[in-house]
């Protein structure tokens, strides 16, 4: 969190990738109704004022307790699984071909999920630099959410390619590019 995945994928997407962000799927989660109910359902209307699912309160719940968030997860991975699958099949359809497919998976190596993918690219910064970013953008749980994750050392030892985000948009897409010119 706050070491510039969405950024990155961003990148990616400029320089010709097929991108999905499961955070995005996240969010659109929950404004399906299936979801609203089923979270009303174990924490009450509060998490959904008019009907809406109140990203904040989710957070503290889940991130507070493990039960509750293994909870959620249960909920919600199945039903991203699911639009990651149709994002794959959509990609491969697709004229002329990406030159590759990428999916931003917040807790990848967390859930052991990298198996499903056939290279894994981390993107890392400097430590002091992700927290000021996570606490610029009001992350809920912060402080729950970086330490159910490993540590950037651990996730760079095991990813197929590790990219720094250290600098300007543009080095780190440059960096990036290298990449996808090297899964070609």
């Amino acid at each position: 969190m706050g070491a510039g995945k969405s950024t990155a994928l961003e990148a990616l997407g400029r320089l010709g990738a097929a991108t999905l962000s499961t955070d995005q799927v996240v969010h659109d989660l929950y404004g399906s109704p299936e979801v609203v109910e089923a979270v009303v359902e174990r924490w009450g209307p509060e998490v959904a004022p008019d009907g809406a699912v109140d990203r904040g309160a989710i957070a503290r719940r889940a991130f507070a307790d493990e039960g509750e968030r293994e909870w959620l997860e249960s909920l919600l991975w199945p039903l991203v699984a699911a639009e990651v699958a149709g994002f794959r099949s959509a990609a491969l359809e697709a004229e002329p071909a990406p030159p590759a497919m990428v999916v931003e998976t917040p807790l990848l190596f967390e859930a052991g999920m990298e198996s499903a993918y056939d290279a894994t690219i981390v993107v890392v910064t400097e430590d002091e630099l992700r927290r000021h970013r996570s606490a610029e953008r009001g992350h809920e749980a912060a402080q729950e959410r970086h330490e159910r994750q490993l540590s950037q050392e651990e996730k760079a030892a095991r990813a197929t390619f590790v990219v720094e985000n250290d600098g300007s948009v543009e080095e780190l897409e440059a960096a990036l590019a290298g990449v996808l010119a090297r899964l070609r």
